[in-house]
């Protein structure tokens, strides 16, 4: 079981990913805002992180700045689901808003089998 944290403004589509990655066998923490996601990442490390990148209290952008910067943060695979997707610099997979249950959890799946793979986990 992998640890998921899902950023993201809307309450409805935190919901249906917390949905769609427990379904999967995941383990879901979720904030509504980057200094949320922050706090959430430095108490208890996601294996990775999914991102909105519009929010209204900070934009993700800030939040996948400041999460590379830190040496502890910065091996985390980001997924960003953005409709603006030159804004999604320094995520390691960007999904348009578009995106489907079929997508998510396959780009996930693979970054979280390469993270477990690079770690001796796989």
């Amino acid at each position: 079981m992998f640890r998921i944290l899902v950023v993201d403004a809307e309450p409805d589509l935190r919901y249906i990913m917390r949905t769609i990655f427990e379904r999967a066998g995941h383990a879901v923490l979720d904030a509504d805002h980057p200094v949320a996601a922050l706090d959430v990442v430095h108490q208890s490390p996601p294996d990775l992180v999914v991102i909105d990148m519009m929010m209204p209290m900070g934009d993700g952008g800030e939040l996948i700045r400041r999460l590379r910067a830190d040496p502890v943060t910065a091996p985390i695979p980001i997924v960003v689901a953005t409709t603006n997707i030159p804004s999604a610099c320094g995520a390691d997979v960007v999904l348009t808003k578009q995106w489907n249950k079929r997508q998510l959890l396959e780009v996930t799946n693979a970054l979280l089998v390469q993270k477990a793979g690079a770690r001796g986990l796989a």
